[in-house]
């Protein structure tokens, strides 16, 4: 007779085998445990998910909470806001610290202390943070005819979102807090579908339109009043090698867009070029050298160009 499938609810491999492999492979989870075999507490994705949303409430007070909030209360409610964002942030960047340091005590004392100051830092930084952002609200209601008011922008932009974690990562990536900065901007990334770098500079009145599938890489530096459209690309052109063929880590990379630039939907802007002061990148573009200021390249020239040179660009 044929074999009967097993009871419903029961295993075809019993797991203790199962689990003494995954255990035993060490290289994989040397990262959740010291040197000493005891467990190491990594940062956790949800908390920082939390204090996240808590920091844009506190920036954007009235916006992101049910608090029927007036002068007298506002206070109270941004102090609480942000005393919740304190504990959270502080604990989750000890445990990133501690991750790297790779230190034997479970409780790292240089790790918290540490980590008490940078997050004192953070958050003294936080009214220049607001400051900029409401630059960028300006910029995405002044460039887009179909935003009513700001709070339109502030309520369902894409952009805004991405711009707003990148900012308070940034301050964080500044600070030198390995990791955590990276996870904000891919849970913006996830959710937007705008690709920040922690690591990239960007100037005041900044919009990015729309903003799918938009990159921005960790050494690029972009000036004021810049507007981006969806899928643009500001990547690197290629990664140089050391000696072992290994990429060499923080080498400027990625391109440099001055003021007033305006890029359109689908370009893509390779390597450490310079995009002059107030040009015009067109549509689809592919671009790997520098241009003057208030040049504008479109598909069509950039052919004529390939043509006259017999190469690329």
């Amino acid at each position: 007779m044929p074999e009967k499938d097993p009871a419903p609810g029961k295993a075809h491999t019993p797991l203790p085998p199962v689990v003494e492999a995954l255990v035993a492979t060490r290289d994989a989870i040397t990262a959740v445990t010291r040197g000493n075999g005891q467990r190491r507490l990594l940062p956790s994705r949800d908390v920082l998910a939390s204090a996240m949303s808590q920091l844009r409430a506190a920036l954007f007070p009235g916006f992101f909470s049910d608090w029927d909030l007036s002068d007298e209360s506002l206070h109270f409610y941004v102090g609480a806001t942000l005393d919740r964002v304190l504990h959270e942030l502080e604990g989750q960047i000890a445990r990133a610290l501690c991750m790297y340091a790779g230190h034997q005590n479970v409780d790292c004392d240089r790790c918290s202390a540490r980590a008490s100051d940078v997050t004192g830092r953070f958050l003294a930084r936080l009214p220049e943070v607001r400051r900029v952002l409401a630059t960028d609200v300006e910029a995405g209601y002044q460039g887009d005819p179909a935003a009513r008011d700001q709070a339109e922008v502030i309520f369902s932009y894409p952009g805004l979102r991405a711009i707003t974690d990148h900012r308070l990562a940034h301050e964080l990536y500044l600070l030198d807090v390995p990791l955590i900065p990276r996870i904000i901007c891919e849970q913006a990334h996830s959710i937007t579908g705008v690709d920040i770098h922690p690591g990239a500079t960007i100037g005041e009145y900044f919009f990015i339109d729309h903003g799918t599938g938009v990159v921005i890489g960790e050494t690029t530096v972009i000036g004021e009043r810049v507007r981006l459209y969806q899928g643009v690309t500001l990547g690197a052109k290629s990664f140089p090698l050391d000696a072992d063929g290994n990429p060499i880590k923080g080498v400027p990379r990625h391109p440099v867009v001055e003021d007033d630039v305006i890029v359109y939907s689908g370009a893509t802007i390779l390597g450490r070029v310079t995009i002059g002061a107030g040009a015009v990148i067109g549509g689809n573009v592919w671009l790997t050298r520098s241009v003057p200021p208030r040049a504008k390249i479109t598909q069509s020239n950039v052919r004529q160009e390939l043509f006259e040179a017999g190469g690329g660009i």
